[in-house]
């Protein structure tokens, strides 16, 4: 139902502004909508949540990230999976360290670098908010097939990754 218009011989969809202002949508544009949506409502309830222990879901994905990658694995990788600058890591370890839940180690090869592990106090912590974590994800997913879930995670994955390309030009 968008109108299209020819430039330089291609095909071009409305702009997202032109449908908008006509009180219309599309597909495309409710699904990058709903995307946005559901990673918000789901920081804010996973936030409210840990509140209570003193935590939040920026410090559980820092520490889940470290959990994940290989032993003593160094601060800009944890920065790469998370997909955040690595001043905003630093910030985040620097509050995590103090809180004894995260260890910085200097990298015997490089001194620049920092390799970083949970300390006891921080894998207890951890399960602790993945089991608040668990409790949300089994409410949120009740009723929806295996099947359902797999096809989602697929879709999902794809658009990550093409995001993750950069969206190169071209079609």
């Amino acid at each position: 139902m968008t109108s299209r218009t020819t430039v330089k011989g291609r095909r071009k969809t409305a702009g997202s502004f032109e449908i908008y202002r006509q009180g219309r949508t599309t597909p495309e544009i409710r699904l990058t909508i709903f995307l946005v949506l559901i990673a918000r409502r789901w920081r804010s309830l996973l936030d409210e949540r840990l509140r209570g222990m003193d935590q939040s879901s920026a410090r559980m994905e820092a520490m889940a990230a470290i959990l994940a990658l290989p032993p003593l694995s160094a601060q800009v990788d944890i920065a790469k999976r998370l997909r955040i600058e690595g001043p905003t890591i630093t910030r985040m370890l620097d509050a995590l360290e103090k809180d004894n839940l995260v260890s910085r180690l200097p990298d015997p090869n490089d001194r620049r670098t920092n390799l970083l592990e949970l300390t006891p106090h921080g894998s207890e912590t951890l399960r602790e908010i993945f089991s608040v974590t668990d409790d949300l994800r089994a409410r949120l997913l009740k009723g929806f097939s295996e099947e359902q879930i797999g096809l989602l995670n697929e879709l999902l994955e794809e658009l990550l990754t093409r995001l993750d390309a950069g969206l190169p030009e071209g079609e």
